[in-house]
This record gives structure tokens, C-alpha cells and sequence, in this order.
């Protein structure tokens, strides 16, 4: 079964093979559902080729991200989990190398964020009211100190930890949908 632990990327390789939208969206999906999946049933959740999802989640278990999974009895079916149930980037090393790789797999992460907020607003007057009135995208301008900034991240880490979709998507109350939340908070000035 796949640990439930963060898995953290701090070489810079690791960082540029993550750094695809096809992996990044693979990773979201095993590690947010904790799924067994195969190359073909990966294909349809992100939109490619059985074979070039093949080759994607065969890279990511090349990085210790993904790991073949015991058999579901076809001894022929090759099955993939993840290994862990999120991940982040955490460099090691300092240098121009690594601010790079991590600086392409942040833009392709950010990217892909910024793209689904745009999708749901372009999207969102097909919602039902409900949900239109539930999404909220709202900036706040706070003043903290670096530890008061690491408190309230744990707070929120807290808060939003009894929603996780890898704990609840076997027993989610009706009408519930996967909710993307994005949190950062960071100093500006």
C-alpha cells in the first residue's frame, strides 16, 4: 500500500522531469485518490496515449514517485501507485542549477493552477448557484512575523486536513467534488 508521507524533490533532475503538465497531473491524481491504476486508465484522467502515459508514470517510479503496484489478478496488467500521498520541492543545494529547475517546475505548476482558475471563472455561470456562491478567490494583505506566518500555516494545514480527498473519497457526502484550494502566503515587499 502506498505510505502516507509527503515525498520531498530536492535534486534538480528530479525537479526537471517533474516538470510536465501530464506528471504533474498524474501525481495530483495518485496521490489526492490513493488509485491503482494502469497506463490506459491514467490516459483517460489526463488526456494522453496509453503509451506515452506508460512512459510518464515510468519515469516518475524512475524518481521513486510511483511504484508498480500488486497485481489486480491479471498477472499481464501492469498497475502504478503512488508512493506517498503529496509531494513538494525543497532544494538541498544552492545555485543557479537548481533555482532554475526548481523555478521551470514551479512555473508549470503555477501555470496549470492559474489555467483551471480561468477555466471555472470563464465556466462558472453554468454552475449551479450553490457551488457559484460556495468558490471564493480572495487576496488578503496580513502583517506577520515569520513565526506567526508559520503558525498560521499550520492552522490552515489543520483546517483544511479532515477535507482531504485522499481520506474522504471512499465515503464523501453526496454532492461533494473534488476542490482545488491553493494557499500561499509569502512576503511582498
Amino acid at each position: 500500500m502506498a505510505q502516507s508521507k509527503q515525498t520531498t524533490i530536492t535534486d534538480p533532475k528530479a525537479m526537471r522531469a517533474m516538470a510536465h503538465p501530464a506528471r504533474i497531473e498524474i501525481m495530483e491524481h495518485l496521490t489526492t485518490t490513493g488509485a491503482v491504476v494502469t497506463a490506459t486508465e491514467m490516459a483517460g484522467v489526463v488526456g494522453l496515449s496509453p503509451s506515452a502515459t506508460s512512459y510518464h508514470l515510468r519515469e516518475l517510479a524512475k524518481l521513486g514517485l510511483v511504484e508498480q503496484a500488486p497485481s489486480r489478478g491479471d498477472a499481464r496488467e501492469r498497475v502504478w501507485r503512488s508512493t506517498s500521498s503529496g509531494w513538494n520541492v525543497d532544494p538541498i543545494e544552492d545555485g543557479p542549477e537548481v533555482r532554475e529547475a526548481e523555478q521551470v517546475l514551479v512555473d508549470v505548476y503555477l501555470t496549470r493552477d492559474f489555467a483551471r482558475m480561468k477555466e471555472w471563472i470563464a465556466g462558472q455561470h453554468r454552475e449551479p448557484k450553490a457551488w457559484r456562491d460556495a468558490v471564493v478567490l480572495s487576496g488578503h494583505m496580513l502583517l506577520l512575523t515569520a513565526e506567526e506566518l508559520t503558525q498560521l500555516n499550520a492552522a490552515v494545514r489543520e483546517l483544511l486536513e479532515p477535507y482531504s480527498r485522499r481520506e474522504r473519497i471512499a465515503s464523501a457526502p453526496e454532492g461533494a467534488r473534488s476542490v482545488a484550494v491553493r494557499y500561499t502566503a509569502f512576503p511582498v515587499d
